[in-house]
């Protein structure tokens, strides 16, 4: 079986590196091998490796940029997914590709299933799910993998900017009304390369799935339990979990609106795979862990 990923350098690619090889034959691309704007390198790129899996792990993810810079947007998280799509089904090929909780509006009380109805309130929102529109209207065989408040040990992410502002600022705002399930990307690495396996197997339908951990927590709560696990791995820090202030979303106001509910309800994805993940603090504790070994040295 020969794999073609995109995405290779960003979290959840990087992860993906370990773990594909395990599959078949591995083929991995990043931005300086191919610019997804591009549709012809696009389609070089798929005509030279010829795979029988792509999996996409590309994705323009600057949610505020996003609501001035739509063309951009567009091109990487809409048409370039279209021409994964055509190609896919063009070929036999499996797609994998990833999508976001921003789909959603966030107006339910309770955590989103796939049944749930869309409503992006933001560009990025929109664009991604245009991208998973493309892929259905394709036909392609395809696992459509929604996931929520993505981080990891290495990137631009929640974590690495709290630990990094934790270490000069004395407080901190962070907002308290927007609530959601950090999902570290080692997990949805580990759940993808299983999608895979069983869906060659016909164990697991082609569609769209949601992808979290267990639970659920508020960038707030999130952003204290980070701090205070830092110190306690020996972290020299400025800022205690009690100097970070609560504070609404309307108290922080930013380019693009963001849901108030980003709960995503990943259960039929858990009950297909005969798994169940654990409670996004311990995967929040294995990060930390990397971070900060001995010393407190990150």
């Amino acid at each position: 079986m020969k794999i073609l990923l995109f995405g290779k350098d960003g979290q959840i690619g990087r992860h993906l590196r370990g773990l594909l090889p395990t599959l078949g034959e591995l083929a991995a691309l990043g931005r300086d091998d191919v610019d997804l704007r591009d549709q012809n390198a696009l389609m070089l790129a798929l005509s030279v490796h010829r795979p029988d899996v792509i999996v996409n792990a590309a994705a323009y993810t600057a949610v505020d940029q996003a609501e001035t810079d739509q063309d951009t947007a567009t091109q990487v998280n809409v048409l370039a997914v279209s021409t994964l799509a055509s190609y896919a089904k063009n070929a036999g090929a499996l797609l994998v590709h990833y999508s976001s909780d921003y789909v959603f509006d966030g107006e339910k009380s309770l955590p989103y299933t796939e049944a749930d109805a869309p409503n992006p309130l933001n560009v990025y929102g929109a664009t991604k799910l245009a991208g998973e529109s493309a892929i259905l209207q394709s036909a392609c065989d395809a696992l459509i993998l929604r996931c929520s408040w993505v981080y990891s040990s290495q990137g631009k992410n929640f974590p690495a900017t709290i630990l990094r502002l934790a270490r000069t600022r004395q407080e901190l705002d962070v907002v308290a009304d927007q609530h959601g399930t950090p999902t570290s990307a080692a997990l949805i690495a580990d759940v993808t390369t299983m999608a895979i396996q069983q869906h060659r197997k016909d164990a697991l339908a082609s569609g769209i799935y949601h992808l979290a951990a267990a639970s659920d927590t508020t960038w707030h709560a999130f952003a204290q339990y980070l701090v205070a696990g830092a110190a306690a791995r020996g972290a020299v820090l400025a800022l205690s979990p009690d100097r970070i202030r609560a504070i609404a979303s309307k108290d922080y106001p930013t380019a693009a609106r963001r849901p108030h509910n980003s709960r995503l309800d990943a259960t039929r994805l858990s009950h297909a795979l005969g798994i169940q993940p654990d409670s996004w603090n311990v995967y929040a504790d294995r990060v930390l862990d990397q971070l900060f070994k001995r010393g407190g040295a990150a």
